[in-house]
């Protein structure tokens, strides 16, 4: 995990697109990354709800999106305040704080493509006192590229290792794949696969009234809908070539309902579990190179033993464990990896990998807001 000789302080900060909680990590670089010190901040229920209700088009949006975009500034604010107050680190020992935002529309096939995320980094700058780097998607949208997924790059400058080819498997609420080559020459590979829990907790939501499948409980109750499978499995997303990224608001709740029929509802979960666990195993079974790589979970995917079953079922020739085997806790890659963006805009070093987003060249990501 070499990343520079000087030790330095950064914080990530995340709001994923399970859209349920901050997720803030203070994070050391030097001669190794370590994982100081992590703070999780849920969201309260009415901002969350207005959060998942503007990832679909609706009425009165520009006022909605303004009062989101403060208001999820603030909550990243809190989170990085109390991080701090529970860490104890002097505030001017943290170089900056990267914060990705929350997504609430990403449109990168559009006929103008864009993406777009709120929280305010002005907002974050003036109630931590700190400088905050942020809006890392844009830049690569601008250079033709997707804007994401953008962990790929980090992945490769901590997990990589020569002649072990290995793959860090990202489940969020959508679940992207990173293709580490054995030859250390080779361009790193990724791309969105599709949903992660997205549609699981969608689903567990309307069923259940739970904001999620815990220990994928509800799945386990029911058994996999072959004929629905290869139903879902047949939207032309999962077709695509590589560079693609995908969102919640395309994998959304009317989605799956236009194409769930009658089946019984558990059915339906363990068949959603099918689908994740398929899609992932499809982007790495077949890649030449990869079928005998280290398969690492990261995500609250991870966290899902029936979602881990399925895929490790799906990938036997290949080895599937959590990041935690390489010493990373898998709850915590992503929040990570935007402190590690922010080292990198603060040191005019690029943040994405061209052969993922399909941007056309390497570029310092995103701006830095100060907080004076």
């Amino acid at each position: 995990m070499s990343s520079g000789p000087k030790d330095e302080l950064f914080i990530g900060v995340l709001s994923g697109t399970s859209v349920d909680a901050v997720d803030a990590a203070l994070v050391r670089f030097g001669a190794r990354v370590e994982l100081v010190a992590t703070h999780t901040l849920p969201y309260p229920p009415a901002l969350r709800a207005e959060l998942l209700a503007l990832a679909v088009p609706g009425a009165n949006e520009i006022d909605r999106l303004g009062r989101a975009d403060v208001s999820v500034g603030r909550h990243f604010a809190r989170a990085v305040n109390e991080l701090l107050a529970l860490a104890g680190p002097e505030r001017s020992a943290v170089v900056a704080v990267g914060s990705h935002g929350q997504t609430v529309r990403h449109r990168p096939h559009a006929a103008v493509p864009f993406t777009l995320q709120v929280g305010d980094p002005n907002v974050i700058a003036a109630e931590t006192g700190l400088p905050v780097a942020a809006d890392f998607r844009r830049k690569d949208l601008a250079l033709g590229g997707q804007g994401a997924p953008l962990v790929p790059a980090f992945h490769d400058a901590i997990f990589r290792r020569p002649r072990e080819a290995r793959v860090v498997v990202n489940i969020g609420g959508i679940a992207n794949v990173t293709l580490l080559p054995a030859d250390p020459d080779a361009p790193v590979l990724g791309y969105d696969t599709g949903p992660g829990n997205t549609l699981l907790d969608a689903w567990c939501r309307q069923q259940l009234g739970a904001p999620l499948d815990r220990d994928g409980a509800f799945a386990a109750r029911g058994r996999v809908d072959e004929s629905l499978l290869r139903t879902l499995l047949a939207d032309e997303f999962f077709a695509r070539a590589a560079p693609k990224s995908t969102g919640p608001e395309y994998f959304s709740p009317a989605w799956l309902e236009a194409r769930v029929g009658g089946v019984e509802p558990a059915n339906v979960q363990a068949t959603l579990v099918a689908l994740t666990a398929q899609s992932i195993a499809d982007a790495v079974g077949t890649r030449s190179g990869f079928e005998h790589a280290g398969v690492f979970v990261c995500g609250g995917g991870a966290k899902n033993p029936v979602l881990m079953r399925a895929l490790a079922e799906r990938l036997p020739r290949c080895r599937v464990q959590t990041t935690a085997a390489l010493g990373v806790d898998p709850g915590w890659v992503e929040a990570m990896a935007f402190a590690w963006l922010a080292r990198q805009r603060m040191h005019g070093g690029a943040g994405n990998c061209p052969a993922v987003t399909g941007a056309a060249r390497g570029a310092v990501l995103g701006g830095v807001w100060l907080p004076g």
